[in-house]
Order: structure tokens, then sequence, then C-alpha cells
């Protein structure tokens, strides 16, 4: 009985500490504006600093980045915040990251439990809010998962979030030092590979055997000021960028120059890091949120996720079975929008006597490529493809046959099935999410020179219909159940005869290639030599083959 009393005390407590603490904010604001500044003081215990004089933002001690430099910084170093360095909002901060660690690493429960909490963890001061997220996002939590969530889910969402201003300082610089109070581990990855960040400063956390307990370490939270204290030593580095606030003051402070970043003002300029500028391009990530997972955002669904299993569950029997017609009418009421350009029957008529069907060779999105083809162009196909789960074939509307990557054995099937009428097949032998096309596999090349290129593009709301280190057998599952989808097909015309390997002579390496090209240039997507196996090693740390004896092809192609 006595428990409540003194938790009631101490949310009134809460409440009040945040009450005043605004209140004590919005006087030193008025202060600020009746002129009264203690530049001077920081001035005076620290003469080396160059402070602003008419530069100065009206909001802070120190200009604001967009001031900065650029010229000659190639070997000047730079330090600052993991915060300054994205567009995250004030009042929820990392959250949206610490529920990808929960959803993605986690199970949807761990992410449902940190959502539920939030409106609590709002009335704790900082400090207490982050190590409670932390332990929330961290607690039990299987140190592999963690890697795989930092190398494969965080990057995209930090490149989709980055600080224009921040990142031009940060590419002119030449040596850099990122400190922050968020787990190293959710970090580090992103800002090695991919900023070319030299050293990484962060909260470290406890782990017990092979998992995390969602403790911090001896040191607790990284204090940035004394860490950079411990880090420089008498040293002082050339350029410090921090938040407009006391404790980045005091991290800016111990810089030769400093500069700060106003998240209001760069919130309504909407300015972001192109995808051309990011220093290592994006090609493969996995995860399956396609958005960022604010408190909000992530309110709406959960509260969605009963509705969209539903809705998966009604797409799903549309394509089982209605008409192809009926079920893209009803389809597309339902937000499921899926186009065709380019089909004439005389685009993909045979030119030839000889016995067999015409080959569609398609770039890979989902594991739907070619139901969503069947269904556009009105006629039943058959579709190759190396991994289908047994749920994916039960509610497949069309044939799927699989191969075993023994390419003599493979090739032999595809032949047989050819012979018999259309077949459907996607070379690059994985889904690739970005604008991007793999490396195409040449044995398609060898079974016919009847050869349609079929250009495939998809969009999705809210969740991935793939997957690299998840349950494969849900990736049309979470692609049916997104509120809005879409799916782009062009049909180009059938390779003609002198590009071919029988009418043409070329190599089977040159028509892959040509085809690749052609798909690239119809979709804008960029042409790559990477492959399968490239993706997975990435992504889940194997070379994806479920199967122990599989044949691997040594030969490259070009493009």
């Amino acid at each position: 009985m006595a428990v409540f009393p003194r938790l009631l005390l101490k949310l009134i407590e809460c409440v009040l500490y945040q009450l005043l603490a605004n209140s004590c904010y919005k006087a030193a604001k008025k202060v600020k504006q009746y002129g009264f500044t203690f530049t001077s003081l920081f001035v005076t215990t620290n003469p080396s600093l160059k402070t602003p004089s008419n530069n100065s933002s009206s909001s802070s001690f120190y200009p604001h980045v967009s001031k900065c430099s650029l010229k000659n910084r190639a070997s000047q170093t730079l330090v600052c915040d993991l915060n300054v360095l994205l567009n995250s909002s004030k009042t929820y901060s990392f959250f949206p990251y610490f529920m990808l660690v929960s959803f993605e690493g986690g199970t949807i429960f761990r992410a449902l439990i940190l959502l539920i909490s939030w409106p609590f963890l709002c009335l704790l001061d900082w400090e207490s809010k982050f190590k409670a997220m932390i332990f929330i996002s961290f607690c039990g939590l299987p140190i592999k998962d963690m890697t795989n969530v930092s190398k494969a889910v965080l990057p995209k969402f930090f490149l989709e979030n980055l600080n224009l201003h921040v990142f031009e300082v940060f590419q002119a610089t030449g040596s850099k030092v990122v400190f922050t109070s968020a787990p190293r581990v959710m970090v580090e990855g992103f800002l090695r590979n991919y900023l070319n960040v030299n050293d990484v400063v962060g909260t470290e956390l406890q782990t017990y055997g092979r998992y995390y307990t969602g403790l911090l370490s001896q040191n607790g939270l990284l204090v940035k000021h004394k860490a950079l204290l411990e880090y420089f030593g008498e040293q002082k580095p050339d350029l410090g960028i921090g938040s407009p606030n006391l404790h980045d003051h005091l991290f800016i402070s111990l810089c030769k120059e400093g500069y700060v970043v106003n998240k209001e003002e760069e919130k309504k300029k909407g300015e972001v890091v192109g995808r051309e500028r990011y220093p290592k391009p994006l090609i493969f990530h996995d995860g399956r949120l396609a958005f960022l997972p604010t408190p909000f955002a992530s309110l709406c669904t959960f509260l969605w996720i009963p509705f969209g299993i539903l809705l998966a569950i009604y797409r799903i029997s549309l394509g089982i079975f209605l008409p192809y017609k009926l079920g893209l009418c009803l389809g597309h009421w339902s937000g499921l929008n899926v186009t065709l350009k380019g089909y004439t029957t005389t685009k993909t008529t045979k030119t030839t006597t000889k016995k067999g069907g015409v080959l569609f060779v398609c770039s890979h999105r989902t594991l739907l490529d070619p139901v969503f083809l069947s269904a556009l162009i009105g006629k039943p196909l058959v579709a190759v493809t190396y991994s289908l789960s047994k749920f994916s074939e039960v509610i497949a509307p069309i044939k799927t046959v699989r191969l075993s990557r023994e390419r003599e054995k493979d090739g032999k099937k595809m032949q047989k099935l050819l012979e018999q009428g259309d077949l459907v097949v996607c070379p690059e032998g994985t889904t690739c999410r970005e604008p991007y096309l793999l490396r195409f596999s040449p044995l398609f090349a060898e079974l016919t020179d009847e050869i349609v290129p079929v250009a495939v593009d998809s969009w999705v709301s809210m969740f991935y219909g793939t997957t690299a280190s998840g349950l494969k057998w849900l990736d049309p599952i979470f692609f049916l159940m997104n509120p809005r989808a879409s799916y782009h097909m062009v049909v180009l015309p059938k390779i003609p005869k002198e590009k071919t390997c029988g009418g043409g002579g070329k190599s089977s390496y040159e028509v892959a290639n040509y085809v690749q090209r052609q798909l690239g240039d119809v979709l804008g997507f960029q042409c790559t030599n990477l492959t399968r196996k490239d993706k997975y090693l990435m992504l889940a740390g194997n070379e994806g083959v479920v199967l122990q004896h599989h044949h691997q092809n040594s030969s490259k192609t070009t493009t």
C-alpha cells in the first residue's frame, strides 16, 4: 500500500521538475534578449578560443555551422557529436533509432514495450530517459543481432537524416572524431564505413556471454567534454561543432574554433544530403521498416498491423481465386497500384518456328515480380527462383520451380520449362531495394534467342517485402500488408537477333550485360558488378545459400 503514494510523489516531482526547468529556460532567454550574455566569461577562461563578433547568432555564443569556411580544412581535425550530424527533432531525439534496434534486432514485443514506455519516459530528465531506452532496447539482445542491425539497418536511416551543413564540413576536414552519448555499437559501423570517421568515442555497454545486459559500463553515459579532454589531452582540436546548449558549449570551448547547429532552423529549411553525395553508395540494406519510426509513426504502425494482416489475406485471395483483370482492379481499390507499359503481343511473338516459349528477363525487386507480370499481361507464366519457401509456393497463383544453383542442372531444367511455354527469370539472383542493378547471371542467354527484357520497380509505404536475415516466408506477407504499395513494369522490345548468342554469335556474358544496361537505362538505375554473394556477406554474414552442397560459378562479367 505504501508503494502507490511513493510512486505518486515521484510522478508529481517529475512534473514539477519539468515545469520549473521550462520556466527557467524561458527566463534565461528573456534575460539574453535584454543583452545580458556571458560571452566575456568564455573569452576570459578561454583566451585562445575564436568567438564570433558580428557574425554571432542571436541564440548562441557561436556562429551557425553554415558560416564555417570549407577552404584549407584538409589538414585539420574535426570533433562533433552524432546528434548534430542528424536532423532529428528535439522532441524524440534518438527514439527512432532505439525503436529500429528493438524492432529489427529484437522482437515486435520489445518494440511495443518501448513505444508504451515513451509517454512515461518523457517525464524523466534526459539522462534517465536515455538510460531507460538503452535498457529496453538492449536487455537480453544477442550481440550478433545488434551487429547485423548496426551494419545493415541503421546506416540507411542515418544517411537519409544527415544534416547538410555539418556533412559539408565533415567532407572538407581531414581527420574526424565523433563523441556521442549513444551506445558505440549502434553508430560506429555507420560512421567508419560511410563517413570515413577516424575514431568513435561513445557509451559502452555491459555484456554477459553472447548477450547485452542493457546496463552501462562503469563509466556510465559518455560526458563529451570530459571524454574530449581525455582523448586529446592538452592538444586542442581545430574545429568543434555542437548544439546551442550549455553542455555543448563546454565541449566546443575546448576547440580552437567552434560552430553550432540550430535544429529548428534546419528543420524549416528541410535541406538533406542527396544520394549522389554519399561518400559510399548505399546499395544494400536490410530490415522490415521502410520509414523512420518516430513515436507517432510507430504508434500508427502498431495500430495498423492487425488491419494489415487482414489486408494481406484479402490481396492474396484476389490473386488465387479471381481472374487477372478483376483481381488487379480490386487490388487497386485496396491501395495496391500495379501498372504496365510497353507490352504488346507483337513484342513477345516468337520470330522463329522453333518449339518453345518466350523468356521474360526481369530486374528483381520482390518475390512477387513474376506474379504481377503474369497478371498484367493476362496469361499464366512459369517462374524459376533460387530460394522460395513452401508457404510462398502454396500461395503463389502461378507455377514456381526451384533452382539448385548447379549451373548444368539448372540449365537443363530451365530449357525443359521453356520448351513447354513462356518462362520468367530474374538473373540478378536476389533482390535489391535501391536504384541499382546487380550483376546478371549469363545462364539465361544460353537458353534461347527469344528474350524479352522487363524493367521492374516497386515502392512501399510501411514494410519492405524482402529480407536477408529475417524469415523469407514472410516477405510477400509484409509487402501485401502495406497500406499503399506500387509496382511499375515496362516491357522492352525483344532483343534483336544480332545481339543474341545464336543469331549474333555473342557470348552469354555480352548478352547478359546488354540486357542489364537496357534495363538500367529504362529504370534510371546504376549497373553494378555486385552479386548475390556480396549482398548476403554484407547483410547477413553468410553467402545466402540454404543448401550445404552448391556449385559456385567463378566467371565474372563486366558492366
